[in-house]
């Protein structure tokens, strides 16, 4: 048995419809996180690549020990078109996990895209490009490539925990992560979102958009002052 610290666990059937996940392509993850109730989501990682265009995608979860890239050379190999390669480097930024050579070999298999903790380098590359990337910071420093580390486990990045096959989209407002078995149903509440603030924009061009929660709620919590 493979000792736990270096585990490579098999890849799961996809869980996500493929209509499911292309309709994620067309929301923002500010609203897909309102229809979360605010509580899933990556914080503190920075999208790096050229006009912070939207990823959308697939977990393939990688944990390593800070600094390591090992794992994360074996998970680019596994990696397969629409995958988004997760890496808990435990938030620490002392090496660069990932790099040009390591985006070019994760594109030509189809990965769209890196969400790392930790930093990651060559970022002139990654700004003058579309391959997502989002990292914690940038440093010139590379890694090791030794170990310990696992793929497709749970991890956890940016105070998220991702598991496989996790639907990841990441944009210029940051990263959001919907499990796999809800993915339907927030989509369908992110679509309607996205429709009624549709129409909130129309009334205000129109002149006619009104805020009728706001007094609700002043009312509410100034009713009682004296």
């Amino acid at each position: 048995m493979t000792p736990i610290g270096f585990r490579i666990l098999p890849r799961t059937a996809p869980a996500v419809d493929a209509a499911v996940l292309a309709g994620y392509a067309e929301l923002g993850s500010a609203q897909i996180s309102d229809c979360m109730n605010r509580l899933y989501g990556i914080v503190g990682l920075r999208p790096l690549h050229a006009g912070a265009r939207r990823i959308v995608g697939l977990a393939l979860t990688v944990k390593t020990r800070p600094g390591d890239n090992l794992m994360i050379h074996q998970a680019i190999s596994m990696g397969v078109a629409g995958d988004v390669i997760v890496v808990d480097g435990g938030g620490e930024t002392a090496n660069a996990l990932v790099g040009e050579l390591m985006m070019m070999d994760a594109r030509n298999r189809g990965v769209v895209g890196f969400v790392v903790d930790g930093a990651v380098r060559d970022a002139d590359v990654f700004a003058a490009g579309d391959f997502g990337c989002f990292a914690r910071d940038v440093n010139h420093k590379g890694p090791y490539k030794d170990g310990p580390g696992e793929i497709n486990v749970p991890v956890s990045v940016g105070g998220q925990v991702v598991h496989p096959g996790d639907v990841i989209v990441g944009d210029a407002d940051g990263v959001v992560v919907i499990p796999a078995e809800h993915a339907a149903a927030v989509l369908a509440l992110a679509q309607k979102k996205e429709a009624d603030e549709a129409v909130s924009k129309e009334k205000l061009r129109a002149g006619t958009y009104t805020k009728p929660w706001l007094e609700k709620t002043l009312a509410e919590k100034l009713g009682g002052a004296k």
